[in-house]
């Protein structure tokens, strides 16, 4: 592993440092809509595209697999399948043909969520398209956070929103499932609704209907309006001085042998 880790580091270097070309040591090539780009190996598509001199305008967001702007599709030499990526997080490959999607066209309906009733039946009301699927798995296969998203898409069939809920929650909504689903199904925003009305039919925690009170009695007024009138500067430095001391902490729970204090 530290041989890779190495690899990687070397190979980044005229790109995060702005070193000379000679010092790369390792090149692939890649084709970006359609035209070819000798790029270090081993990093990241998004990376990639900037050392060959794009620019992103749109389709980039978080850069760590958060957001889900940067959904790609491309394909590898000799293979004739049609692959799915996050362009930030996927390393480059020697023959991949790279196109990026800025988006994905699928309308959300617009509804009342106060409104609906707090079971299945809103969601094929919403999006009658679910009945159209025919289990093919395209939409698990597209997935770059690895989800069950056909599993998902069964349960809003059954009108299981908890089911549907637990599986998609670490949906980010990048569109690949839709863009790859030969019924049309937007399985993304059937999640969404799914999670809201889950979200509305359970009972409100106590700690939280305690903490917005407190909000309301202006109990934290003082400490925002500070913040606010802090400059960029004294953010970045208060930002720098917590994650110190929270490095502090963690280090300190560490004995001299390397072993966790437990």
């Amino acid at each position: 592993m530290p041989e890779i880790m190495d690899r990687i580091k070397e190979a980044n270097r005229a790109v995060t440092t702005g070193i000379d070309d000679s010092a790369v040591k390792h090149w692939v090539t890649v084709y970006i809509m359609g035209k070819g780009y000798r790029v270090p190996a081993d990093i990241t598509i998004m990376q990639a595209m900037e050392y060959a001199g794009y620019r992103f305008v749109r389709g980039a967001g978080c850069r760590a697999g958060f957001c889900g702007a940067c959904a790609t599709v491309y394909r590898t030499a000799g293979d004739w399948r049609l692959k799915t990526a996050l362009a930030c997080q996927t390393r480059v490959e020697d023959g991949m043909f790279l196109v990026q999607i800025p988006f994905t066209p699928a309308e959300k309906p617009s509804y009342d969520i106060t409104k609906e009733s707090l079971d299945g039946t809103p969601l094929l009301k919403y999006f009658p398209e679910v009945a159209r699927c025919v289990a093919c798995n395209t939409c698990t296969k597209a997935c770059p956070q690895d989800l069950e998203v056909m599993d998902a898409i069964q349960a809003a069939l059954r009108g299981d929103l908890e089911e549907v809920t637990e599986l998609s929650f670490d949906c980010i909504q990048c569109g690949l499932c839709a863009m790859r689903c030969p019924a049309e199904i937007t399985h993304y925003h059937v999640a969404q609704l799914a999670r809201r009305l889950y979200g509305r039919a359970l009972p409100v925690p106590q700690h939280v209907l305690a903490r917005v009170e407190e909000i309301e009695a202006g109990k934290y007024e003082e400490g925002f309006q500070k913040l606010l009138s802090m400059s960029r500067e004294e953010l970045y430095k208060k930002e720098q001085r917590e994650k110190g001391g929270l490095a502090t902490r963690d280090a300190s729970r560490v004995t001299r042998n390397g072993q966790g204090e437990g």
